[in-house]
């Protein structure tokens, strides 16, 4: 029997899926970070490199043994990295996989097309993932792609929102930010009294924060969407630079101005509101009005195991997908912590 694996591996965690030729999935495991750039050291680990191949190991290892098959028995394998920005990257990576022999045919790309992978195989479409870090791919109708990599450092997901929560509530208790209700709703998060204190704890020398970061987005979104207009302006100005990288990520691939399918995926477009989202949509319906905005079907870890299972010269039918959403597995194997 032959199988394939397929891996989504961002700046909180990584997901290996197992599955048949049929679409079956068979097994499924969760690493921390993926990211060559950006995976947390240990003592074990002494370089980011070391660290986030450990993590991918780790759940592969994981799925591998759910499906209770061997390494061998696999056809091939895709992974869909955070991190993997220039073809050195992706060639570190390969020949990592290579020499674990996670794969007879390894193939490696950005995680910013995972997205446009689930569901929109042979559409044109625009991803934007939204979640620790943020990423932007394309597709046109041929199969020409684009993903932003380190073009879009400067806007990002939850880590970014989380400290443009803080940068407000250190702003408004010196007076410079009229006064907004995400200070009592940090103060409450972190346990403190003062915002002297969160300054202090975030930025002291062998100081630690109570909580990660990219956990403060939820409550940038919340405040926004019940009226606080510091709040508010940040998921606005957020939203508006978002859907700057998705026209120009439309461009690259020349489905500007079509009525390309802009799909979102990620944490942060798991909350309630649809202010940020709003947002996004508003900036690129200025050049390209027909737009159709939608939340992508599957976890980006799906889009990645179809692109594994297009390795293997599967066509991706409806019997497949079919299968596929018969044995996902359970939510919580995607949820950020």
């Amino acid at each position: 029997m032959h199988y394939v694996l397929g891996v989504d591996g961002g700046n909180t965690k990584t997901i290996a899926l197992v599955a048949a030729l049929d679409g079956t999935i068979l097994g499924a495991g969760r690493g921390g970070c993926g990211d060559i750039y950006r995976a947390p050291l240990s003592a074990e680990h002494s370089d980011t490199i070391s660290a986030a191949l450990a993590n991918i190991e780790y759940a592969v290892t994981r799925a591998l043994r759910a499906a209770r098959i061997e390494r061998t028995e696999l056809a091939s394998a895709m992974f869909s990295m955070a991190g993997v920005d220039w073809p050195e990257d992706a060639e570190v990576l390969r020949e990592a996989m290579q020499q674990r022999g996670f794969g007879r045919k390894i193939l490696v790309q950005n995680d910013a097309l995972s997205v446009v992978q689930a569901g929109f195989l042979h559409e044109p479409a625009v991803s934007l993932i939204c979640g620790t870090g943020a990423a932007t791919g394309a597709r046109n109708p041929d199969g020409r792609s684009w993903c932003s990599c380190n073009w879009q450092d400067q806007i990002q997901g939850g880590g970014q929102l989380g400290q443009k929560t803080l940068d407000a509530i250190y702003r408004a208790a010196l007076g410079i930010e009229p006064p907004t209700s995400l200070t009592p709703r940090v103060l409450e998060a972190f346990q403190m009294q003062t915002v002297e204190e969160v300054l202090h704890c975030c930025t002291g020398r062998n100081r630690k924060p109570p909580i990660s970061i990219h956990r403060l987005a939820p409550i940038l979104l919340s405040e926004a969407e019940a009226g606080d207009a510091v709040a508010r302006r940040i998921v606005l100005e957020h939203g508006h630079a978002l859907g700057d990288y998705a026209l120009a990520a439309a461009r690259h691939v020349g489905i500007e101005g079509t009525a390309f399918a802009l799909v979102f995926a990620g944490g942060v477009f798991r909350h309630p509101t649809t202010i940020l989202l709003d947002a996004i949509v508003e900036r690129v319906r200025s050049t390209s009005p027909d737009v159709r905005p939608e939340r992508s079907r599957f976890e980006p870890a799906i889009g990645v195991l179809l692109a594994a299972l297009q390795a293997s010269d599967v066509a991706i039918n409806d019997e497949v997908i079919e299968k596929l959403i018969a044995t996902l597995p359970d939510t919580s194997l995607f949820a950020t912590v």
